[in-house]
């Protein structure tokens, strides 16, 4: 399991491997008055794009969402809108998603327990 807090602007790398039923959550902070974003997206590749040699990071299935208003996938990248208040998810991968292959992002001061 991995805490990430301060993944505005460019994100973090993922520090763990993301393999199995995962739970995603995301807590907002108190002084958050609206929604919140949250991003998972592979690394791309040096021309800033997705190839035939990226890791598909996002194809799974996505279960038990709780506060989230809004789901969007793609093989590469997936992205939540959070309900003020955090929410969760189950996701998983079709297959593990090695430590350092995806970001993490978010909007709102989030904090995200992968």
């Amino acid at each position: 399991m991995a805490t990430y807090t301060d993944i505005g602007g460019p994100g973090k790398l993922t520090t763990a491997n993301i393999s199995g039923t995962t739970t995603i959550t995301i807590t907002t902070p108190a002084s958050l008055t609206g929604s919140a974003y949250f991003v998972l997206e592979t690394v791309r590749n040096e021309n800033g794009s997705y190839d035939s040699s990226s890791p598909t990071n996002a194809l799974g299935s996505y279960s038990s969402l709780s506060g989230i208003k809004t789901l969007i996938t793609s093989s590469y990248i997936f992205s939540l809108v959070v309900e003020n208040g955090g929410g969760s998810l189950s996701f998983t991968p079709s297959a593990q998603i090695d430590a350092g292959t995806a970001y993490v992002r978010g909007t709102g001061g989030i904090s995200v327990e992968i």
